[in-house]
Formats: C-alpha cells, sequence, structure tokens
C-alpha cells in the first residue's frame, strides 16, 4: 500500500489551520470576557501540591466580594455544614482548598453566559440552565458510586460546553448559521453543524479555552470529549465519562438548551468503564429536579 505524500501534507495543514482557528478564538475571547485575575491566581495555587490553607486566605484576603461570595456559599443549603461559618479560613479547612478553588470559579463564571438570545431557538441563559443541571447530575453520579470528586464532578459539568460560548463570543455570525442547519435537518449534530460552518467545534474551543486558562486535565478532557469519552485513555475517562451520562440525564429533564446532547441513553461502554448500573442512572434522573434547585440557591449566594 502505498501513502500519497501530498494528501498527508494537505491533512498536516488542514490540522494547522483548524488549530490555529481555534488558538485564534481563544485569545479573542480573553480579551472579551475571560476569568478575573485573582481567580486564575486561586486556580494556580491550588494546583501547587505545596500550598496550604493560610496560602490560598491571604489570596482571597485582597477581594473582600470573593470572600462574601465564598461565605455565603459556603453557609448555603448546598453543603449543610453545622452552623454559620464566619471567616475564610474557616472555610478553607472546612471544605478543603479544591472546593474553595472551585466556588471561586462558579461565581466568575456565569458571567460568560450572559448575552440573552443569539439566534431563534438559542438563548444563553438557556445554557446556563443545561450547565447546571449538568453539574448537579455529575456530582449526584460521582456520590452515588463513591469516588470522593463531589467538587470537582460539579465545576466539571458546569463547564462543559464553555467552548459554545467561546462561538458565541467570537464567532457568532457562524454559530448562528451552524445552529440553522442543525435546527433544519434533524439528521445533523450541533457539532457536525458546527464542523461544517465554523470549522471546529465546541468541544475544541472549550478544551483550548481550559488550557489558555490553566485549568487542570481532568477539565480540559471533559470540554475536549464528553462526547466521546471513550476516545481517552483509559486512565483519563472517569470524570469525561461521568459529565457525558449527566448530559443526557440533563437532557430529559428538559430544562435549559440540550440541542448539544447526541444521544438518549448512555453509551453501554461507558456505563461499563464507571461500573454504572441503570438503577443509578435512573435515581439520578429522579433526584435531579431537587438537586438542581439546591444548586440555584449556591449561585443565588454566590452572585
Amino acid at each position: 500500500m502505498t501513502i500519497d505524500a501530498s494528501s498527508v501534507a494537505s491533512d498536516i495543514g488542514v490540522d494547522k489551520a483548524r488549530q490555529k482557528l481555534v488558538n485564534d478564538a481563544v485569545k479573542e475571547i480573553n480579551h472579551i470576557a475571560t476569568l478575573p485575575e485573582l481567580t486564575l491566581k486561586i486556580i494556580k495555587l491550588v494546583e501547587n501540591p505545596d500550598s496550604t490553607a493560610r496560602d490560598l486566605n491571604r489570596i482571597i484576603s485582597n477581594d473582600p466580594a470573593l470572600g462574601a461570595r465564598i461565605l455565603k456559599v459556603v453557609n448555603s443549603a448546598f453543603y449543610g455544614l453545622p452552623g454559620q461559618i464566619g471567616s475564610i479560613n474557616r472555610a478553607i479547612i472546612l471544605l478543603g482548598l479544591n472546593a474553595v478553588k472551585n466556588i471561586a470559579i462558579a461565581a466568575s463564571l456565569a458571567k460568560l453566559f450572559r448575552g440573552g438570545q443569539i439566534c431563534p431557538g438559542f438563548n444563553a441563559k438557556d445554557l446556563w440552565l443545561h450547565s447546571i443541571a449538568v453539574a448537579a447530575g455529575t456530582k449526584q453520579l460521582s456520590d452515588r458510586l463513591l469516588l470522593g470528586l463531589s467538587g470537582e464532578a460539579f465545576l466539571a459539568g458546569l463547564i462543559h460546553d464553555l467552548g459554545i460560548m467561546v462561538e458565541i463570543q467570537t464567532r457568532r455570525a457562524q454559530f448562528v448559521e451552524a445552529f440553522a442547519r442543525f435546527n433544519k435537518d434533524d439528521f445533523l449534530t450541533l457539532r457536525q453543524a458546527e464542523e461544517l460552518v465554523v470549522g471546529a467545534t465546541h468541544e475544541e474551543f472549550g478544551s483550548a479555552l481550559c488550557k489558555l486558562w490553566k485549568f487542570p486535565d481532568s477539565l480540559k478532557h471533559v470540554t475536549g470529549f464528553h462526547h466521546r469519552p471513550m476516545e481517552l485513555a483509559a486512565g483519563h475517562r472517569t470524570l469525561t465519562g461521568l459529565v457525558h451520562v449527566a448530559d443526557i440525564v440533563a437532557a430529559r429533564t428538559k430544562v435549559g438548551f440540550t440541542g448539544s446532547v447526541e444521544f438518549v441513553q448512555p453509551s453501554p461502554e461507558v456505563c461499563e468503564e464507571l461500573k454504572l448500573t441503570p438503577d443509578i442512572v435512573e435515581e439520578v434522573v429522579r433526584v435531579l429536579p431537587r438537586a438542581m434547585e439546591e444548586t440555584d440557591h449556591l449561585f443565588r449566594a454566590a452572585a
């Protein structure tokens, strides 16, 4: 079998052009709407294994408004802690550095999902509602499987469709055209429509933005592979697989924008990978509306 060298060169050229398209978009969004500098500092600090609660407290103390939001969240029904927590240091000790980092990110992310009606059939607020549902569902799945990933699972679900917001912020006209094609053709997924019109998918845009913001690899995997978690290496599928299932479960609630969800049932391969039984999936479907109410309280507290 012979390989056409010109064809290989052409493929490489296409890949480079695609990568440039994605990189240009995420650099552009960094000037339009980004995470506050303080939140980025918190992420960097928490990712450092040598960091302590005192280090994190020192950073948060520089922003009284963020500190107040964190205390409101910590004292909300979402965490169910006994008594009122009055200091950031106490909150960090009780919840851990990762949980406080996730609260800071969640409080910052809501700003990205503003913008109202983008086009007929698509509203940025609806995407945020779906993201909250997936966050709640991912946490519920993680808790039932006793994975010890509650905070990370919640954040992963919240950011899984971040790439759509990159498209809206930086390639709006193309996204609107892609969405119109997707709406017209029952056999076309949103990702396929994005490929045709935008030149890359929301998975690629989301993963690139996570990389730019220096999120951990696990979150880059979630944004980049939540529609196809089994394409990841075996050791990296758990969190992305949870989000994949929660995305489908959340769509069954019919809350918010569900057009990006490609399946009506979780993949058997993903469920086997996670050791996830149909009974657990159905239980999460049942409790999700209540979990979403609790999550809504969380974001009201963080506002």
